[in-house]
């Protein structure tokens, strides 16, 4: 980037929530990009576990999984020394912004949300008002930062759309307030789909486990999942219709080897999806096993766990409170008198 010593490098912000097992389509659809991001950007990222409780948790296990997540992420290459990394939970003007600007989110635009209805069909005995409310807390999570970009795969693009519409109606009512942030669609990084159903996305809540790869699967289940990939009768590697099982194992493949499509198919021609599959599961394999060991290290080591995450959170709440102070100044509140 030129002349990057006068010019403030671009924000990014991203969250990903600690419900359970971190998969291989988190990491490749979002989470290495996150990683190759660090050098060019300013990077905020976050544990989103104040979203995690719109379904149900079981407190000592989720407890587990926010430390779990936590240390993963560290060991897929986030770098605390580059980025800031913290905890939602721990920054609580989340929480305040987030009521704020649910007084600026039209009931219908959260009504018309398809992850609140697909969430409300799925969880149909506890479909409570902070899963109704969700958006307005990711609206509150970006626009606290100032965030000029906002990684997204598919599946979030209606979520900043309405982000940006409450960041706008805000800035029209009061005067320019939040940045506007835009869509990141990353370069590299498929959306993966379900090996066993690759007409759905990769899911760790797939009631059938060997749709997923998880971060920490061992060498021989990640070999026996890929094995076990439901492909079509063909029998030829090239990327076309009807063919989901093997254009998602190809995605994989090339957002781990860096190899255009064009380039598989001429690797893999005259041999069978036998082959393939063996290649794709050992090129995974070979991707984890870093992060894997680096993962194994960090659990061991809970108080530098905590030092990291102990000292993002004041550097979190600094930038967030001055964002949240702004605001409350705009819509009338009176200021605390020191």
């Amino acid at each position: 980037m030129e002349n990057q010593t006068a010019e403030r490098k671009k924000v990014i912000f991203s969250a990903i929530q600690p419900s359970g097992t971190i998969t291989l389509g988190n990491y490749l659809g979002a989470l290495k990009n996150w990683v190759a991001l660090q050098d060019d950007f300013d990077c905020i990222f976050a544990l989103a576990d104040l979203h995690t409780i719109t379904v149900r948790q079981e407190p000592a296990k989720f407890r587990r999984n926010i430390l779990e997540a936590y240390a993963l992420l560290l060991a897929c290459g986030i770098d605390v020394n580059k980025s800031l990394f913290f905890m939602q939970s721990h920054v609580h003007t989340h929480a305040e912004l987030a009521w704020i600007l649910n007084c600026y989110t039209q009931f219908g635009e959260l009504s018309r949300m398809t992850q609140f209805k697909d969430k409300s069909a799925k969880h149909a005995d506890n479909v409570n008002a902070g899963l109704f409310t969700y958006p307005s807390l990711m609206a509150a999570d970006i626009l606290l930062y100032n965030a000029d970009y906002v990684p997204v795969g598919a599946d979030q693009k209606q979520h900043l759309e309405l982000c940006r519409n409450i960041a706008e109606r805000f800035n029209g009512l009061y005067s320019p307030t939040f940045v506007v942030p835009d869509g990141l669609i990353p370069k590299t990084g498929a959306r993966i789909m379900s090996l066993q159903d690759p007409t759905k996305k990769m899911s760790k809540s797939d009631e059938n486990t060997a749709g997923f790869i998880t971060m920490l699967d061992t060498p021989a289940e990640i070999m026996k999942k890929f094995k076990r990939a439901v492909t079509d009768s063909e029998a030829r590697v090239y990327y076309g219709e009807n063919k989901a099982g093997i254009n998602n194992l190809m995605g994989i493949y090339s957002c781990i080897t860096g190899k255009s499509y064009d380039e598989i198919e001429k690797e893999f021609e005259g041999r069978g999806y036998g082959d393939f599959k063996t290649a794709v599961g050992e090129a995974v394999v070979k991707e984890l096993e870093p992060i894997q060991a680096r993962y194994n290290e960090l659990i061991k080591d809970k108080a530098y766990l905590e030092k990291c995450y102990s000292e993002a959170a004041p550097r979190a709440e600094a930038i967030a409170r001055r964002t949240l102070q702004k605001v409350m100044k705009k819509v009338g509140y009176l200021p605390v008198a020191h």
